[in-house]
């Protein structure tokens, strides 16, 4: 398979000496409705404010060509080792639905093992969300809380933030979730001092069993139930793990049960893993975890196309390499018109930033161009009351990623001066694109937008489980195609490591480093 880096690409050269686009005389209604992709579950990727034409189109069409793009897609999915830092397969398409191969590892085949995983979650959370399964002192569960760190916590939250507004309007039974990640006690204390011990059910997710904050804040919360005063309780009827089959929680006494993941399931990309399902399924029900996976499923199907013109993420992915590589923005805002996706642009911050913020190529040499871009994002019209005088007038230009939808999920508004809240909310998404497009002149300097900032919009009718599953695979698929392009392996994380070693040095004493006991005297 072709890995190269991209300096070293003839028709990436070819794509840095096409002219520059004007968005102030390229967009027009025609140029509106054509350019635009759709990707699955309903949810459309429109680029027709983006700085690109038909030419630049061609041209990383042929670079995706060249760079067997689609081709390396295709081998993630038939279980070739395309994590060369840890010789380790990457299976989270997988966890929705087998595209490619049958994949054996570890003796045993991939994709049957995550389907049994599902069938057990989906016995499991329909046994507890019954009552079938109760507490240690016999009430029935009401709410779930994880303890996770990282890829066990964003992806997770920001998905059942996603999907509350959908099920409550939807009268899906619910079971409350909460969650714990931070290592600091606050963030613990405050969850711990809401809950009812014995109604509540813990999801204690560490793959390897053994993170450090993760552990601690499960031996807070069991510290707490022993001291809450609640007779015959025991914390072991109230904890399930989400763990490897070879972790010490695999089998131990301290959980009412396990379920499985393993090393090919990084953790940013665990959402639709047991990570995700146990949880979401346990809060929803299994059948909305169970269209959510559907809805990633014909996302990542698509995204097997090799027409760039009709794969949403590869073309999602080619753009931003453009944007990043030729025109030099060192940065993207994921800006969603919808609270329900409030914390969504957390978790795409690690996923983006974990997955290709790196500075050597898949074979450990250093790279000469710039990579991933800092990720950062906020929900609705609150941004534009607060970060976007910045995007409109500021010295740099940044990217902007739109997420809207025609339909709330509530669908309870009002209207007032001829409009409900959620056109005014779309009128709002609609009036920043063209804004930060097209500028507006002016007499008073101050008032000048000078306009040429590209944004592009992933819209559907309404933030469904199918749609969510969908609007995740897109963005996922996305950072792997650009790990492809940069020749990066997006699947390891070891800038995550160095921070972890030298805090544990600090727990120990410091071990005679006289810098590191200095800054933590400070504390």
């Amino acid at each position: 398979m072709n890995f190269k880096n991209l300096d070293k690409s003839t028709t990436f050269e070819t794509i840095k000496s096409l002219a520059k686009i004007n968005l102030q005389d390229s967009l027009n209604p025609e140029r509106i409705q054509t350019y635009q992709i759709k990707t699955g579950a309903g949810l459309t990727y429109n680029y027709a404010a983006m700085p690109v034409e038909e030419s630049h189109i061609q041209a990383m069409q042929t670079l995706s060509e060249e760079l067997q793009l689609v081709e390396k897609y295709q081998a993630v999915l038939d279980g070739q080792i395309m994590n060369p830092g840890e010789n380790r397969l990457v299976l989270h398409h997988l966890t929705r639905g087998q595209i490619g191969k049958q994949v054996v590892a570890d003796g045993e085949d991939k994709g049957e093992f995550y389907k049994a995983q599902l069938s057990r979650i989906a016995e499991f959370s329909k046994a507890v969300r019954s009552g079938e399964i109760v507490g240690s002192t016999g009430k029935k569960f009401t709410t779930v809380v994880q303890i996770g760190i990282g890829g066990s916590d964003l992806g997770p939250r920001a998905l059942y933030l996603a999907l509350k507004g959908w099920a409550d309007a939807s009268a899906i039974q619910q079971l409350n979730a909460k969650f714990i990640s931070n290592v600091d006690p606050d963030d613990a204390q405050a969850t711990i001092e809401e809950l009812d011990f014995e109604r509540t059910l813990f999801v204690l997710v560490s793959k390897s069993g053994t993170t450090l904050e993760t552990l601690t804040n499960r031996d807070l919360m069991i510290q707490a139930i022993k001291e809450s005063g609640v007779k015959g309780i025991d914390p072991a009827k109230h904890l399930v793990a989400v763990t490897s089959k070879t972790s010490p929680l695999a089998s131990s006494s301290s959980v009412l049960d396990a379920f499985f993941i393993d090393d090919y399931i990084g953790g940013r990309y665990s959402s639709s893993s047991a990570v995700g399902a146990v949880i979401l399924s346990l809060a929803y029900g299994f059948d909305t975890f169970k269209a959510f996976l559907d809805g990633a499923h014909e996302s990542d199907v698509a995204a097997l196309n090799p027409n760039v013109k009709e794969n949403a993420a590869l073309l999602d992915a080619l753009i931003g390499v453009y944007l990043r590589n030729v025109l030099k923005y060192p940065s993207t805002a994921i800006l969603p018109y919808s609270q329900a996706l409030s914390r969504f642009p957390a978790h795409l911050q690690q996923l983006d930033m974990e997955s290709n913020g790196k500075h050597v190529n898949r074979d450990g040499q250093t790279l000469s161009y710039p990579t991933g871009p800092v990720i950062f994002g906020e929900p609705g019209t609150n941004g534009q009351h607060s970060f976007y005088q910045l995007l409109h007038q500021g010295t740099d230009i940044v990217p902007l990623q739109f997420i809207g939808f025609s339909d709330s999920q509530y669908g309870k508004d009002i209207e007032v001066e001829g409009s409900t809240s959620q056109k005014k909310l779309n009128a709002n998404l609609v009036a920043q694109i063209v804004a930060f497009a097209q500028g507006k002149d002016d007499k008073n300097p101050n008032k000048q937008f000078s306009g040429n900032r590209p944004s592009s919009l992933l819209y559907a009718k309404q933030l469904t489980p199918e749609v969510l599953g969908a609007l995740l695979a897109h963005y996922e698929n996305k950072v792997m195609f650009q790990g492809f392009t940069w020749n990066l392996n997006s699947f390891d994380q070891e800038g995550v490591q160095l921070g972890k070693v030298i805090a544990t040095k600090v727990l120990k004493g410091c071990e005679g480093d006289q810098i590191l006991k200095a800054f933590a005297d400070l504390l």
